[in-house]
C-alpha cells in the first residue's frame, strides 16, 4: 500500500467513522419502531403469492393469525390491513384525513385521466372541488328525486320483459344489467345506448379496472404490465370511451338547454364549466373523468347488489315469502309499488342491509393511503402506507354478528346499523371522507325494483349451477354464474 493511499485512509477515518455511527443510528431508530404484526415476506414480491384469487378471503385468514391490523408487504409497497371495526373507524373516522389519501395505481390512471375523477384523485383541493360538485349537484337527494319517472321508467319496461317471457326461462342477470345501465345513461348522459358495443366496452371497462398491474406494487418490474398486454388492453378501452364521450359531449354542448328541466349530468357538468362560478375551472377530461365514475359505480355496483340479493331471496322461500307478504300489504293491488311506498317497507330494506353484509360489491373498498406518519393503535404507521378495509371480514365477524355466515334480515329489524358510513360493522359504501357519495342514487333503484319483482312475480331458480355462490375475481365481486330463473305473474 502507497504511502499517499495510507494517508487518504488515515485522514478520512474519522469521516467513515461517522458514516457508520450514522447509518447505526438510523437502523437502530428504524428497528424501535413498533410495526404492526407482520406474516414472512418473499423478497421482491412480498405477500402477492398469499392473496391467491380471492384477496379478501385470504386477508381474512392472515387476520386470524397477524390480529385485525396487520403490515403486510404487496410487492415493495407496504399496505396496511384492517380487518375490525375497531381498525375501521379509527382509519376512517378518528384519523379520517390522514388516510384520505389514495395511492398512485397504474390501471386507474391510465383509464381516468390521470385519476382526475372523484374515487381515484389525490386528496387535496381538486378533490374537495369534485366531490362537492357531485356531492352538492350531481347526486343531492333534490336530484336523485328528479329522476324518479328515469327509474319507473326503466322498471316498467324490465317487467314487461319478464311478463313476456311468459314462464319461460331468462336470464334475469342480464335484465338487471340492462336495466341498471340504462337508468344511468339515462340519468348521465340523457338517453340510453343499448348497442352491443358500449355494453361490450362497459365490461371491457370494468374488466381492466379489475386486474392485476404488476407496475403498481413492483416498480421495477413495471415492464410486466407492458410485456403482458395490460397496458394496451387499458389505454384501448381508455381511448374508445374517450371517443365515445367526446360525442357525447358535443351532443350535449350543440343542444339548446335553456328551459328545460330535466337536465342530466352532462348538462349539470357543462354549466359548471361555462358559469365556473366557484373560480374553479372544470376542464373537458375532468368531466369525462367524472361522468366514467358515474358508470362505473353506478351500473357496476347497482347490478352487483341487487343480482346477489336477488339470489339470496331465491336460496331461502321464508325470507321470501316474508317480503312478498310485505309487498302485497302496501301494494294493496295498485299496478306497481312506488318510491313513496319504500319507506313503509323495512323488511326490504333489512333484506338488503342483510346482502350487502354478506356480498360487498368491493369487499376491500377502494384503497386508502396515508398521508403523514401517524401512531395508530400504538402502531407506528409510516406516510405513504397503503390502507386495505377488509370490508368483508368486518361484516363476517363473528365478535360482531350472530351466525355471520347465515342469511338472516331479521337481525336488522331492531337495529340501528346502517350502510351509510355511520357504522363501522357494515361498510358496502366505505365511510369519511372518501366514502361513496352515491349511496342514495344506487339503493332506491334497487329497492324499487325489487319491491316490484317479488310483488308481481312468483320467482323460482332454474338448475342446480344457480345454487354455486361462487364469486368472480375482480375489484368488484359478482356472483360467477348468472341468475337463470322462471317467473308466474301473480294473480
Amino acid at each position: 500500500m502507497s504511502f499517499t493511499l495510507q494517508l487518504f485512509l488515515f485522514s478520512s477515518l474519522p469521516c467513515i467513522l461517522t458514516l457508520l455511527l450514522l447509518k447505526s443510528s438510523f437502523y437502530s431508530s428504524k428497528s424501535r419502531k413498533n410495526l404492526p404484526p407482520s406474516p414472512p415476506k418473499l423478497p421482491l414480491i412480498g405477500s402477492l403469492l398469499q392473496l391467491g384469487s380471492s384477496p379478501h378471503h385470504a386477508l381474512q385468514a392472515m387476520a386470524q393469525t397477524y390480529g385485525p391490523l396487520m403490515l403486510i408487504h404487496l410487492g415493495t409497497v407496504p399496505v396496511l390491513v384492517a380487518s375490525s371495526v375497531d381498525a375501521a373507524k379509527d382509519i376512517m373516522k378518528t384519523h379520517d384525513k390522514v388516510f384520505s389519501g389514495r395511492p398512485h395505481l397504474n390501471i386507474p390512471n391510465r383509464v381516468f385521466y390521470a385519476c382526475k375523477d372523484i374515487a381515484f384523485s389525490q386528496y387535496g383541493e381538486y378533490w374537495r372541488q369534485v366531490k362537492s360538485i357531485a356531492v352538492l349537484h350531481l347526486l343531492s337527494s333534490k336530484r336523485v328525486q328528479s329522476y324518479r319517472q328515469v327509474r319507473e321508467d326503466e322498471m316498467v319496461v324490465m317487467m314487461e320483459k319478464i311478463r313476456k317471457a311468459n314462464g319461460s326461462t331468462f336470464n334475469l342477470s342480464e335484465l338487471i344489467i340492462t336495466l341498471t345501465n340504462n337508468v344511468v345513461c339515462r340519468v348521465a348522459l340523457g338517453r340510453t345506448y343499448e348497442g352491443r358495443r358500449f355494453k361490450s366496452l362497459l365490461l371491457r371497462l370494468m374488466e381492466v379496472l379489475g386486474c392485476f398491474s404488476v407496475g403498481s406494487y413492483i416498480p421495477s418490474l413495471r415492464w410486466v404490465d407492458w410485456l403482458s398486454g395490460l397496458n394496451r388492453k387499458a389505454d384501448k378501452v381508455a381511448k374508445e370511451f374517450d371517443e365515445f364521450l367526446e360525442g357525447v359531449l358535443d351532443e350535449h354542448v350543440n343542444k339548446n338547454v335553456d328551459g328545460v328541466q330535466d337536465r342530466d349530468l352532462v348538462d349539470i357538468l357543462l354549466e359548471f364549466q361555462r358559469e365556473n362560478t366557484t373560480g374553479f375551472r372544470l376542464e373537458r377530461d375532468m368531466i369525462k373523468a367524472i361522468i366514467m365514475d358515474v358508470f362505473t359505480a353506478g351500473t357496476d355496483t347497482t347490478f352487483t347488489i341487487l343480482e346477489w340479493t336477488m339470489c339470496e331471496l331465491l336460496r331461502h322461500p321464508q325470507v321470501m315469502k316474508k317480503l312478498k307478504q310485505e309487498a302485497l300489504e302496501v301494494g294493496q293491488g295498485r299496478s306497481l309499488i312506488t318510491e313513496d311506498d319504500l319507506d313503509r317497507m323495512p323488511y326490504l330494506k333489512a333484506v338488503f342491509k342483510e346482502a350487502l353484509r354478506l356480498h360487498i360489491p368491493l369487499p376491500l373498498l377502494v384503497p386508502h393511503q396515508s398521508t403523514e406518519d401517524i401512531k395508530l393503535q400504538g402502531y407506528d404507521i409510516q406516510s405513504d402506507t397503503q390502507v386495505l378495509i377488509n370490508a368483508w371480514a368486518i361484516a363476517r365477524d363473528p365478535s360482531n354478528w350472530e351466525e355471520p355466515e347465515e342469511f338472516k334480515p331479521e337481525r336488522f329489524l331492531k337495529s340501528p346499523i346502517d350502510y351509510k358510513g355511520l357504522h363501522f360493522e357494515l361498510l358496502p359504501f366505505g365511510a369519511g371522507r372518501r366514502g361513496c357519495p352515491g349511496i342514495q342514487f344506487a339503493m332506491v333503484v334497487n329497492e324499487l325494483v325489487l319491491a316490484n319483482l317479488v310483488y308481481k312475480f312468483d320467482l323460482a331458480l332454474v338448475g342446480e349451477e344457480n345454487f354455486n355462490m361462487c364469486e368472480t375475481n375482480g375489484m368488484t365481486v359478482h356472483k360467477k354464474c348468472p341468475l337463470l330463473v322462471s317467473a308466474t305473474p301473480c294473480s
